[in-house]
């Protein structure tokens, strides 16, 4: 007598086939999470000039804060209009074609199209202006940017990247002093917490809102 239909001898091959099917679909959701085109580790755009960061902030020792004039009072870092541009190749260079379009920019009033390398989501709310403020350097979200000839995506940026360091903050400060010093390192014992460099909550509130 038979009791179960023969259609369910096919039952071992379905299960099979959706197991595969779903540990590739996991798998590839996975891997797409921790892969440059989520993370952007390792992005590196092309820009319209080949600004070398090795050049002006490492071997010239040129401070982030010439040309990122107020990355300590805004939000955003903000990127160097070409007047701060010419105010060094009004006589540096003057005829490279590398910087032909920088000339072009001071000539015409229109701004280089620089390329964002560090993006955020739309929802996410980040302030450089309190973190420097506290005492997180440069280096420490944008990598050893002294030591690049192309600016590139060093950290991913992400939601729990970002709430590893505000879980334990201690090992990511330095003297505000130190701030834009690409090669700063902590001292054997020195210990840096938010008490030295305490906010007044209504600075807080600009991002804890």
């Amino acid at each position: 007598m038979q009791i179960f239909p023969r259609s369910l001898n096919l039952l071992p091959l379905v299960a099979a086939v959706a197991l595969a099917v779903g540990g590739g679909v996991v798998t590839f959701i996975v891997a797409y999470y921790f892969s440059y085109w989520n993370t952007q580790v390792g992005y590196a755009p092309v820009q319209p000039v080949p600004f070398s960061h090795r050049l002006h902030a490492g071997q010239l020792g040129m401070d982030c804060r010439y040309c990122h004039a107020n990355v300590e009072r805004s939000p955003e870092a903000m990127i160097p209009p070409t007047q701060t541009c010419m105010g060094c190749h009004s006589v540096v260079r003057t005829e490279s074609a590398a910087l032909a379009p920088v000339r072009e920019s001071w000539e015409t009033g229109e701004p280089i199209e620089w390329v964002r390398v560090h993006n955020l989501p739309d929802h996410a709310y980040f302030d450089h202006s309190i973190h420097l403020s506290i005492g997180v350097g440069c280096a420490t979200c944008h990598g050893r940017i002294d030591q690049m000839e192309v600016v590139t995506n060093q950290t991913p940026l992400s939601m729990s990247w970002c709430l590893d360091c505000h879980r334990n903050p201690e090992p990511n400060l330095r003297p505000v002093s130190e701030i834009t010093n690409m090669a700063w390192e902590r001292e054997e014992g020195e210990e840096i917490t938010y008490a030295r460099y305490a906010l007044p909550p209504e600075t807080c509130s600009g991002c804890h809102r």
